[in-house]
């Protein structure tokens, strides 16, 4: 990147480059920019890591779930979830664990179960959203701190400072202002479509839960079968 500003004369501030000014006006605010970033990137790793369908709701999981809970293999059932880490084996976890109850017991612990996985999720990838905020509003703290110094400068000088000492000194805080966009951009980008990969994961998790809950028999039995329901009704006709 050239000079920011150019002097009257012609002839462009020695260190008015993008490495000139980043090491000029390194101080505070600076700093809590690249931490940011650093944490940034961070979590965006981490984020094309984890936040997979492959990863939350991987089909194998699914299927091997709904083979179990249709074949009543309660005790399988229990040891699969207690090492599978998938969105719908987090939640079976804790309905398992919660014991048997009356069927709208059991899609509630479900439910909650499944909204506390999703908010685990959009949790991961909040960080995001509070750097992206953040980042212009330290910039704009270290733009306003840097015009305050030039000022003050300008000041102490009996207002006779040159075109020079002014527009690399107002470049200077200004840049604190593009390190904060350059940080909030990426990270804004970055959030808004995890968030949506967030969401359509989640969604599609807590069906696949609500039908794998309802495969789970109530109380601790199953219901009686049709060739069962037919017998007792004939012995009550006949009674």
């Amino acid at each position: 990147m050239m000079c920011i500003s150019t002097l009257a004369a012609g002839s462009p501030p020695a260190n008015a480059g993008l490495w000139g000014l980043f090491t000029q006006s390194f101080d505070v605010f600076t700093v809590l920019l690249l931490v940011g970033s650093l944490v940034a990137v961070t979590i965006i790793v981490r984020c094309m890591l984890d936040v997979r369908e492959s990863r939350i709701l991987p089909e194998v999981s699914v299927n091997r779930l709904t083979d179990l809970a249709r074949a009543g293999r309660e005790e399988d059932l229990r040891a699969f979830v207690r090492t599978d880490e998938s969105f719908p084996s987090r939640v079976l976890r804790e309905v398992l664990a919660a014991g048997r109850r009356d069927r709208e017991s059991i899609r509630e612990t479900a439910e909650i179960a499944a909204s506390d996985e999703c908010s685990r999720w959009f949790r991961a990838i909040e960080p995001l959203n509070i750097i992206g905020n953040l980042g212009p509003l330290i910039g704009l703290a270290g733009t306003v701190w840097g015009m305050i110094i030039a000022f003050t400068s300008l000041g102490e000088s009996g207002g006779q400072a040159g075109p020079t000492d002014l527009s690399l000194g107002i470049s200077k805080a200004l840049f604190h202002t593009l390190l904060g966009l350059t940080l909030a951009i990426p990270c804004l980008l970055v959030f808004g479509f995890y968030r949506s990969i967030v969401d359509r994961i989640c969604t599609r998790g807590m069906v696949v839960c609500t039908q794998l809950v309802d495969l789970l028999p109530a109380d601790g039995t199953k219901g009686p079968s049709e060739s069962e329901l037919k017998p007792a009704a004939r012995e009550k006709a006949h009674a």
